[in-house]
């Protein structure tokens, strides 16, 4: 089979793709990394011949027309799995073309396909092999699990997308559209971690053992933490998302994966984030494990690794240890994303531990993030009865198996010192002390 000559017969242009595009349908697409951008740049130009068009994203990270203009309620929207800044702009501004979808990183995409039928997937590809094989590069979330299910599958064939080791191939036969692409794919920033954000990952490191194995999330604090890991040996990889921290740990010799309970020599993850030196690590790379995230997220696969460490960020904990790290009351922020999937592993890992870290205060020192009870409308990330370690600049406080009461008093030890007689009065005051 000339697999070459298959590929140029599905070749088209965005404005075919375009065209593709109708009325009352749901469309999915790749998400951070793997964001197709000839597509969601262009997707607004169709806004005068269609409406009610459901376009699921996760973490954007560009601002897009297609929700961005408030005259296009009504014709899209947006529905994310993880808000990203042009998102909470959307809301602030009352357009009205976006919704965020709650869910568990694990079954954000099993439980879509459930709800409704998807009418077309637009995803990014490495470039095809000699065999006819494309790589769904470097996310496979929920991509893959959409694409087998999705009526319409298109790729943006790009060459800056690393070819990937694991479930992410996808066959030429499979695909009915190909776009040829050449932008770079998003990039985090990496900047130095401030003093707090130093002080808060020394403790975490301090939690850490020997061959334990790890998940980093997003953000400062957890980047920070691979700065304090130097000394230790043989830990290990299993986490939602691959990170820059990690090819360092590795060449330091501090990551090995050869301890680890389950996929033993294999980084495994879900989908990698980072600088063009973290995608240049990762392509063709047979140790970087892409695996479905309804696979790597899944808690029960989580807590098989023995000595696991979940490490997640927080925006506020309150005195009894329910932990908001997605909204601000009623305002949301970000998402669930894979925190409680990741999170109710490691604390059913044997030796395993779930940590929840954050800076004692918010908004330049005038709010303590530690707070009595959390606001009105604020959800729960990761309630009380799950969780184990919450981490400040201030100190460790360990509240498994512990009571309301000594929960408050471990708590306000580990508040900002500005703080800790109001919420002690607080926590008088609601009878919990």
């Amino acid at each position: 089979m000339d697999w070459n000559a298959m590929y140029k017969s599905k070749l088209v242009d965005i404005d075919e793709v375009l065209n593709l595009v109708k009325s009352n349908q749901t469309i999915v697409v790749g998400m951070t990394p793997a964001e197709p951008k000839l597509f969601l740049r262009n997707l607004h130009k169709v806004a005068s011949r269609v409406n009610n068009v459901t376009v699921f994203t996760c973490l954007n990270t560009e601002n897009y027309s297609f929700y961005l203009d408030g005259s296009f309620n009504g014709v899209f929207e947006n529905a994310s799995w993880y808000f990203g800044q042009s998102n909470r702009e959307a809301v602030r501004a009352g357009f009205g073309t976006v919704s965020y979808v709650p869910n568990n990183l694990h079954q954000a995409g099993t439980n879509l396909l459930e709800s409704r039928p998807v009418d077309i997937f637009v995803g990014i590809a490495s470039p095809m092999d000699k065999n006819g094989f494309l790589t769904l590069s470097a996310s496979i979330v929920y991509e893959k699990d959409v694409v087998e299910q999705s009526k319409t599958i298109v790729l943006e064939v790009n060459p800056n997308a690393p070819r990937t080791h694991g479930d992410t191939h996808i066959h030429i036969k499979d695909v009915h559209y190909v776009i040829e692409a050449d932008y770079e794919l998003p990039q985090v920033e990496l900047v130095e971690p401030s003093e707090t954000e130093a002080s808060i990952a020394e403790h975490i490191s301090n939690l850490i053992e020997d061959g334990a194995t790890i998940q980093l999330g997003i953000g400062g604090i957890p980047n920070a933490v691979a700065k304090f890991l130097t000394s230790k040996k043989d830990l290990g990889v299993h986490t939602e998302m691959f990170t820059e921290s990690m090819i360092d740990l590795f060449e330091a010799g501090v990551i090995t994966n050869k301890k680890k309970s389950i996929w033993k020599d294999k980084f495994v993850c879900t989908f990698a984030f980072g600088t063009r030196r973290m995608y240049q690590f990762i392509d063709d790379n047979p140790s970087v494990f892409f695996l479905r995230g309804r696979y790597v997220n899944d808690p029960y696969v989580v807590s098989q690794n023995d000595k696991m460490v979940s490490i997640n960020t927080a925006l506020m904990v309150d005195l009894t240890g329910n932990v908001c790290s997605e909204a601000l009351g009623t305002q949301h922020y970000s998402g669930t994303g894979g925190q409680l999937d990741t999170h109710r592993g490691a604390i059913k890992s044997k030796g395993g531990k779930g940590i929840i870290a954050l800076r004692s205060t918010a908004k330049n020192g005038t709010v303590s993030t530690i707070v009595p009870v959390l606001p009105v409308g604020s959800p729960v990330t990761v309630p009380r009865q799950d969780v184990d370690y919450v981490v400040t600049e201030w100190g460790v406080a360990w509240l498994r198996g512990k009571t309301v009461r000594e929960r408050a008093k471990a708590l306000i030890e580990i508040a900002h010192p500005d703080f800790r007689g109001s919420l002690k009065n607080e926590a008088q005051r609601l009878q919990i002390l």
